[in-house]
């Protein structure tokens, strides 16, 4: 990069109130720059990948947090839990914890954070993680709680890990960009340009090295690098395969992320199985692969191996544009509208690369015969075709997407994409609707094996969306942090557990 688009930048950051690693009090300021502006800071979003690394488990804190080595639950909030009955579970809460607004956390804190997220009255992303289910929380005393599904939930502490606990205070019937939760660190400030956290005094757990943390935003991946490189910022989660280029300060490593075209199937002519398998079969996917890096992984279904219910013995879709124009003939000569025009979303930012994928899809579909048209849409806009209620007045459409499960089992992704009421689901299959149903109820190799099932039946004889890619991430850290990304770096950055070099 120039040295004139340095300054730039520098001197936009300048404007913003960002101050750079120099103006830190003893070392203990650090700047963070993401991809994309959050969409909000709602922490019933923290799935959202762009508010669950500001948000997650630094200013809310969850009752149980996965271990990524295992992938079991840990305590967080809670600290131990028992199953009364298939249904049941009971859940100890951790002493002495304070919210950041001098509430106390307990037994009717949980019950009022859980209420909140499944009301109905806050739009909730989160919720969407356990699919149909209905739970109902009883305050035993002060510091147990007790939590009933209308189904049982064998992973329940599994589940919890994605409810966020917030302070009674907070609105219930309206979403907030001012959370106040447990964690290590409280909301200063929120703005078109930044968001800041400030340490919390009276947090229950260890003090983290990090005093402040102030983010920003910046789509392409070449400046975000810049900043690193240059002091004007000290990580960032996300860069391309092409700007990885310094091997002290970047960090290639397997993520969670599976990326993926959902398709609307509701609507002619993608309510048409052949032609749901001739999008799969166009896609040259040898060619495309480029686009992600030489680690990234061909993807048959929307969990990466190691998840609980992961097929194994389940082939991805190979490229064959002679058999998808054939399928789309078939289509045609049976009296589908396969000329009629389907509109391709993407997302800005969403991955790098991201947007060029997208036009690369859209030729190859093009060329195979369908009439495939791309729009591009920032977060917020996006969001609205990604979760229920869809927009009205919508047609035929295929929505860029990328999902991230890792809770260590199918349980978080498979009623959200493919059963009739699920968040992201455009499907209505009653059938499926039991098979899910049968194998969330499931325990052991038994769960396993229904998932296994789930996963083959909606790839070779449903073709209900596109898998695209396993994803490896690359993230750049500057020289005086003392940290590297995991499995988790996707859905969240626990600034307590930076360290800074000396």
């Amino acid at each position: 990069m120039k040295k004139t688009s340095i300054r730039i930048i520098a001197g936009a950051l300048a404007i913003a109130g960002w101050a750079g690693p120099a103006a830190a009090q003893n070392g203990a300021q650090i700047n963070i720059v993401l991809p994309e502006q959050p969409a909000n800071l709602e922490p019933c979003g923290t799935i959202i990948t762009n508010v669950g690394q500001i948000l997650s488990r630094n200013v809310v804190e969850p009752l149980t947090i996965i271990d990524p080595a295992s992938g079991q639950p840990v305590a967080s909030l809670a600290t131990q839990w028992t199953q009364v009955d298939p249904n049941t579970w009971r859940f100890k809460l951790r002493e002495g914890v304070t919210f950041h607004d001098g509430a106390p956390f307990n037994a009717r804190a949980v019950k009022f954070s859980i209420e909140r997220m499944t009301s109905g009255k806050v739009t909730c992303s989160n919720i969407a993680k356990f699919g149909d289910a209905r739970l109902t929380v009883t305050a035993i005393d002060d510091l147990t709680v007790e939590i009933k599904s209308d189904t049982p939930q064998p992973i329940l502490p599994t589940l919890l890990s994605v409810i966020m606990v917030v302070s009674p205070n907070t609105p219930a019937d309206k979403a907030v960009n001012d959370p106040v939760g447990t964690g290590p660190f409280k909301l200063s400030s929120f703005t078109s340009q930044t968001v800041v956290l400030e340490s919390f005094d009276g947090y229950w757990g260890k003090k983290p090295a990090i005093a402040k943390a102030s983010y920003v935003w910046r789509p392409e991946s070449s400046i975000r690098a810049a900043m690193v490189q240059t002091g004007e910022a000290d990580l960032t989660p996300s860069i391309a395969i092409q700007d990885a280029t310094n091997p002290d300060t970047d960090f290639a490593y397997l993520n969670s992320e599976t990326t993926a075209i959902r398709i609307d199937a509701g609507f002619a002519p993608l309510d048409d199985v052949r032609i749901r398998k001739a999008l799969n079969l166009a896609i040259d996917w040898e060619g495309l692969s480029q686009l992600f890096g030489k680690d990234a992984q061909r993807a048959s279904q929307m969990v990466v191996k190691g998840i609980n219910g992961h097929n194994d013995a389940l082939a991805a879709w190979t490229f064959d544009a002679a058999k998808a124009r054939e399928l789309i003939a078939e289509a045609r000569a049976a009296g589908v509208p396969v000329d009629t025009e389907i509109e391709l979303i993407g997302r800005n930012g969403i991955y790098p690369n991201g947007s060029e994928a997208m036009e690369a899809m859209m030729a190859m579909w093009q060329d195979v015969g369908l009439n495939v048209k791309l729009t591009m849409l920032d977060v917020n806009d996006w969001l609205r075709y990604l979760q229920k209620p869809f927009p009205e007045g919508r047609g035929p459409n295929l929505l860029q997407m990328m999902h991230d499960n890792n809770k260590g089992d199918a349980a978080f992704t498979i009623p959200i994409f493919y059963t009739s009421v699920g968040s992201y689901s455009t499907m209505n299959n009653p059938e499926l609707d039991k098979d899910v149903a049968d194998a969330m109820a499931a325990t052991g190799d038994d769960r396993t094996a229904r998932f296994k099932a789930i996963f083959s039946k909606v790839h070779d004889n449903l073709a209900v969306d596109i898998p695209m890619f396993h994803m490896i991430g690359y993230t750049r850290v500057g020289t005086r942090l003392d940290w590297k990304p995991d499995i988790t770096t996707n859905s969240e950055i626990p600034l307590a557990n930076i360290g800074l070099r000396n």
